[in-house]
């Protein structure tokens, strides 16, 4: 990249706009010269791929863990689910078993229990759940 670096001749075919634009910018900055100044920009230019390529790949590779790790935590929380489902099914079954309430009753439950997971938005609270029962609220 010094004076002394082994150079090849070749040439290229350029719009007349783009030179006399390139020696007016000689004529009024540090580049010496042509040679100077389309080494200084394809060095640049050059870079400027390099590292588009590198910001492609990280950005896919970025894109690769950020899919895992979604996918990681869905399948946590549907296998977390499921087993709350299980649980839930259970007590159910054995409060159904256990309790004696007609079907008026029932609808009239879930239909409040509907509204009440509506309302505070599925962050169910036992202790405000017994307090209803007991008619202490």
């Amino acid at each position: 990249m010094g004076g002394n670096a082994e150079k090849t001749k070749f040439s290229i075919r350029v719009d007349t706009d783009l030179v006399e634009l390139a020696d007016t910018y000689i004529r009024s900055s540090t580049v010496k010269n042509r040679t100077e100044l389309i080494e200084n920009a394809l060095r640049f230019y050059l870079g400027f791929l390099t590292a588009q390529k590198a910001e492609d790949y990280l950005l896919q590779s970025l894109s690769s863990v950020m899919t895992g790790t979604v996918q990681d935590s869905e399948n946590r929380l549907a296998r977390m689910d499921f087993k709350i489902a299980v649980e839930l099914s259970k007590l159910s079954q054995v409060i159904a078993y256990s309790h004696d309430i007609d079907e008026d009753a029932l609808k009239r439950l879930h239909l409040k229990c509907l509204e009440e997971v509506r309302r505070i938005n599925g962050a169910i609270d036992f202790e405000s759940a017994y307090k209803y029962q007991k008619r202490e609220t």
